[in-house]
């Protein structure tokens, strides 16, 4: 932690932000990389995405979404839309190397004064699971963000989401706490675990991310260092 300034009461105090004068709307063009492809959510990706998020084995896929698997695509067409046309989120369509949109993810709760933004709302369809492009679509995103100058990227859970806390501390997310009897939703009562990245992290935490990502790091599919043991090594 930084050492606290003092002001004239000699009271302790956060840092100084001279310049702050906030961050702009974190809209998203495409974004390339190597393993995945993201680009701005449209009505027209509702088809494409039906495939591979709502077939008769994915309903484990929305257990922790805030709404159920639509059972028909026109069902899913209008959760498309209506989240394409969302003015206080950003959706983006993850596609694999394939080409294949498998997945979607959002910035939201974009706080622009204060430079907080949340990533949520993830669904990745089977064939995008643990895999190097999903790894590198969450790079991309947040990369995206911190150039934009975003102070804090958040990343919130069920605290019995397990594979969401897995993944969130896999890719270097610090565990802040619960939120107990967070919310309710489907009927249920929600404990809330939040994690998050900073600003001053970030440079290390996107060097790890490079390195893990090489091509010279994957051998038949395999990776020769986890992402957390490059994040150990410094």
């Amino acid at each position: 932690m930084t050492p606290a300034q003092r002001n004239s009461f000699g009271q302790p105090v956060g840092p100084t932000l001279r310049d702050w004068q906030g961050a702009p709307f974190p809209d998203v063009a495409v974004l390339q990389g190597r393993w995945c492809r993201l680009e701005p959510l449209l009505a027209d990706h509702a088809d494409e995405l039906f495939d591979e998020l709502c077939g008769p084995d994915d309903t484990s896929l929305w257990t922790y979404l805030p709404r159920e698997m639509p059972l028909d695509r026109a069902d899913f067409a209008q959760h498309v839309e209506a989240r394409a046309e969302a003015t206080d989120s950003v959706t983006v369509v993850v596609r694999d190397g394939s080409g294949v949109a498998a997945g979607m993810l959002s910035l939201m709760r974009i706080d622009q004064a204060n430079g907080s933004v949340e990533v949520g709302w993830i669904v990745l369809g089977r064939r995008l699971q643990r895999t190097t492009a999903a790894t590198e679509a969450q790079f991309l995103l947040a990369r995206h963000v911190f150039s934009l100058g975003y102070r804090r990227y958040e990343w919130k859970c069920d605290a019995l989401n397990e594979p969401s806390r897995r993944a969130a501390e896999r890719l270097g997310f610090t565990y802040e706490g619960r939120f107990r009897n967070a919310l309710v939703y489907k009927g249920r009562s929600r404990d809330t675990d939040w994690f998050a990245i900073v600003d001053r992290e970030w440079p290390g935490l996107a060097a790890s991310y490079v390195a893990w990502l090489d091509p010279g790091n994957h051998v038949d599919g395999k990776q020769l260092r986890s992402l957390g043991e490059i994040r150990a090594a410094g």
